[in-house]
């Protein structure tokens, strides 16, 4: 073997150290020649072959060359009578998986195992047949493997029973009709062939209902005799009385009687898998649910600490719902805290932060200000979430949780332990109006030492927009001024703007807050600077004349509609003149470019007018186009252009695409077509539309393309006529019309006769989401409050079974069409819940804010509660229609 490494003393005692370390394909390799000897040395083979597991089990990858030798190489071991070696062999060939004409070699010797008076050869032999073999070879040892599933050895029966699992999954016909011998096998005094067993049966009959609702109810009545088969059953039960529920059959409390009869169970392992199972039904009532949290009661007081984690996260799940079932258990929980096992202390508290009642919160919270110096700021952050939600819960305690909150804050702590106190107090503020004045101190009194920049900005942001509402604004200001002084550039900034703020709310101020505006000119910072220039001729402190009040409150507080990379190339794009840069030029669609498009920019020929350049430049060239047509110059200026749709496959004669502009009164289809036919030239090219299928569309405009030579991109436009404002949808029937003429590809000669033809496309569609811009908002909580409830519209709606909340999730936006924020587009795998923020422009220019929040049972059924704020009441009935539509 290599060399091992010594461990330093100075080294971490936990640090990993692995004794394979430094070892390399080449020289194991070489060290596999090793297998050839005439005297096989099977100490020295054992250990060659751990270390080519090691590799394999690393992800190092073997090429077809190296992998070939070394299988041929091991299969010469077979001859070693080495049981230990013998065993290195099974699990380096399952490894391997050798192909189809290598396995030929090593069946006989693997048969000959699986006959051999020596149990162990027989249960690997079984289960490396099983791995390597395909189904023909499988119909020959069939006969072998139904005698193992009843051998008297449970090693053999477990093995040839595991093995039936995994191959299930690839010959299903076969494995079925061994349903005989695994059936003799469930009655097995071995507790794990029984184990194994069961499972495959319940893997057999899955897909039958009422199957294995048989099988459950026969073996409810006591033949099962292994913990661990008992374990499966109980979960078997659930899902039949699941089943039972959701299809209405009834019948289902005797399975229930079942499962509170494993309550009293002599194995810890199946009480506690019917506990849960209990816990976890559908629609158990506070009666139902007393058993099992009285055994839960009892593991909590165990000398083993997994019974104690398992109890006190079985019930801090069940806390959620029926809070009021848990309450017996509180004093057994407050003895956790203590516990030396951090996971459970944390688990302990936050269970009782949900169950407790106001008058034990005081007593409480001094028990959890002792255990949090002791605990990660991972389970920190949990308890924080959970003393939030106690404050929403008992308002009138908001004093001594918001001290407690603030206590913790000044502690030490990571960046996402400090953020979850702060977003936790931001919250407990706006919610509690008594807690508003109090938790702006603590935060004030919190960026005095804070040493993240961005809490700091975020808190000095959220200052600016609460404390000027309190009934003393002026004692903010110290604070926030310091913050001019002693802080770094990006957090000076966010307080000079904060300072603009309370200037521009309250009046009293005004005065004072000019004076320190006047200061920060003199910073050595270009931002800072140009900020308080910028807020002292907004406030009009430096003697200019200023816009309204009105417009002012406007520039503070409202939310930058425009996405910063369009301002930012349009910033780059204006070019100093005697006219101002006006800001409403800039555009507002978020351009999203997917994957394909990012893999083929730069292959494929792009049309005049549909450039794969930035999104700002192809907005600002699809509307340069359109204006420079006469047809379309009295349509008014363009709402939005989509990205180009296909209306062809590739590789064929005419490449065809759409894009579809949108207007307040007008669609206009751009046809980008492009000839790849080189012994061809197309004249009087146009698509001709069929719009049967979209009645509220009248065609009033085509401009067809004169030529279209071989290779060279051009358009034809068909325009439509819609009523004004409203997002009238409907599907469009395509087929491209033009003259054939031929052209000889030496002399580039057109003949003068052509052939009138037409070439099928696909149809188009105008859909809701053509008519929503895709625009983020820098802040999603501010701008949902600055549109205020006046146009709130909320409703749900069931969506019907999905592939996973995931999807949901993905439909609903491309539905809607709109910009998803903070990240929230992102669903967490295996989640039951979930809340997306979307964000976009209507047309007409009606800015419109959506909230969903999603949930999904256990058949699939996805529920949906949408919220809409918009600018305009229409607007958010609007979005409510295209959802229930």
């Amino acid at each position: 073997m290599a060399q091992f490494v010594k461990k330093d003393d100075d080294r971490d005692e936990e640090a990993e150290y692995s004794p394979f370390l430094g070892i390399e394909k080449g020289a194991v390799l070489q060290e596999a020649r090793v297998f050839n000897d005439p005297q096989l040395d099977s100490r020295r083979c054992s250990q060659v072959i751990t270390k080519l597991l090691y590799l394999l089990n690393q992800g190092e990858t073997f090429t077809k060359v190296e992998a070939t030798e070394v299988f041929f190489s091991v299969t010469k071991l077979f001859q070693a009578k080495d049981i230990g070696l013998r065993r290195m062999v099974y699990l380096i060939i399952k490894e391997l998986s050798p192909s189809s004409d290598e396995v030929i070699i090593v069946t006989s010797s693997l048969m000959k195992d699986m006959n051999s008076k020596t149990d162990v050869y027989r249960a690997n032999a079984i289960r490396v047949l099983c791995r390597i073999t395909d189904g023909t070879l499988l119909t020959q040892i069939e006969r072998y493997l139904k005698q193992a599933i009843v051998d008297k050895n449970p090693v053999v029966a477990s093995a040839a029973l595991v093995s039936g699992i995994h191959l299930l999954q690839t010959n299903p016909e076969i494995v079925k009709r061994w349903s005989n011998e695994v059936q003799e096998a469930v009655q097995s005094r071995a507790a794990l062939v029984q184990f194994h067993a069961l499972a495959l049966l319940h893997q057999i009959r899955q897909n039958d209902r009422l199957a294995v609702s048989k099988l459950v109810t026969s073996l409810t009545r006591g033949t099962v005799r292994s913990p661990l088969a008992q374990c499966l059953l109980i979960r078997y039960t659930s899902q039949v009385i699941r089943e039972s529920s959701m299809n209405n059959q009834g019948g289902e409390r005797r399975f229930y009687d079942f499962l509170e009869g494993c309550l009293r169970h002599k194995a810890e392992m199946v009480i506690f898998e019917a506990a849960r199972a209990i816990t976890e039904l559908n629609g158990v009532t506070s009666r139902e649910l007393t058993p099992a949290i009285t055994v839960l009661q009892l593991f909590l007081s165990s000398s083993k600490p997994v019974l104690r984690f398992a109890a006190v996260r079985t019930l801090n799940k069940v806390a959620m719902s029926h809070p009021m079932a848990v309450t017996n258990c509180n004093i057994d929980m407050e003895s956790l805290i203590s516990d030396q096992n951090r996971s459970i202390a944390t688990l302990a508290i936050t269970t009782l932060l949900k169950t407790g009642n106001e008058s034990g919160v005081d007593r409480l919270m001094k028990q959890i200000t002792n255990f949090m110096s002791d605990i990660a700021d991972e389970f920190k952050i949990v308890v924080v979430d959970a003393i939030r939600s106690l404050c929403l819960k008992f308002p009138l305690k908001y004093r001594t949780l918001m001290n407690f909150l603030s206590n913790i804050l000044r502690e030490e702590g990571g960046f996402e332990y400090k953020k979850a106190i702060v977003d936790s107090i931001v919250i407990l503020i706006r919610d509690i109006p008594d807690a508003k004045e109090s938790g702006l101190l603590h935060l004030c009194e919190f960026i005095e030492d804070c040493e993240f920049t961005y809490l700091s900005t975020q808190i000095l942001h959220f200052l600016g927009v609460e404390g000027p509402k309190t009934s003393d604004p002026s004692k903010y200001i110290r604070y926030i001024y310091n913050r001019v002084i002693l802080e770094n550039a990006t957090v000076r900034a966010s307080a000079v703007s904060t300072l603009a703020k309370f200037g521009a709310v309250v009046d009293s101020l005004k005065p004072r807050i000019f004076v320190l505006l006047r200061r920060c000119l003199y910073d050595n910072d270009d931002e800072v600077r140009d900020r308080a220039t910028l807020y002292l001729n907004t406030l009009g402190g430096d003697g200019s004349v200023v816009e309204t009040d009105k417009e002012v409150k406007e520039f503070l507080f409202g939310s930058l509609d425009i996405p910063l990379v369009n301002l930012e190339t349009s910033l780059k794009n204006y070019e100093p003149s005697e006219e101002p840069f006006d800001i409403s030029s800039v555009p507002r669609e978020v351009k999203s470019v997917t994957l394909a498009e990012k893999k083929s920019a730069g292959k494929k020929p792009t049309a005049l007018g549909a450039p794969a350049a930035t999104p700002i430049s192809t907005v600002d060239t699809y509307e340069k186009l359109l204006s420079s047509i006469p047809e379309f110059s009295s349509f008014g200026q363009l709402f939005k252009s989509s990205a180009p749709v296909e209306l062809t496959e590739a590789e064929t004669e005419y490449a065809v695409n759409v894009v579809k502009h949108i207007f307040d009164k007008h669609v206009v289809f751009q046809y980008n077509c492009t000839n790849t036919i080189p012994e061809q030239l197309l004249e009087n090219v146009a698509v001709v539309v069929d719009a049967s299928e979209a009645e509220e569309f009248a065609e009033v405009v085509t401009k067809p393309l004169k030529a279209l030579p071989y290779d060279t991109p051009g358009q034809t436009f068909v325009a439509f006529e819609k009523p004004e404002g409203v997002p009238a949808v409907g599907r469009f029937s395509n087929v491209l019309k033009f003259f054939v003429k031929e052209v000889d590809p030496s002399t580039g000669e057109v003949e003068e006769d052509g052939v009138e033809d037409e070439y099928q496309l696909e149809d188009s569609e105008i859909v809701a989401a053509d008519y929503m811009l895709k625009v983020g908002v820098s802040n999603f909580r501010n701008a949902w409050e600055s549109l205020g409830p006046d146009f709130e519209r909320v409703d749900e709606y069931g969506l019907g079974p999905r592939e996973s909340l995931s999807d949901a999730v993905s439909a609903v936006i491309t539905l809607l069409g709109m910009q998803p924020c903070e990240g929230t587009e992102v669903v967490a795998g295996n989640s039951r819940s979930h809340s997306c923020l979307l964000s976009g422009v209507y047309i007409g220019n009606v800015k419109v804010l959506v909230r969903l929040s999603f949930g999904v049972d256990s058949s699939k059924e996805v529920a949906m509660k949408l919220a809409v704020r918009s600018e305009d009441e229409s607007v958010s009935d609007a979005i409510h229609d295209i959802v229930a539509n």
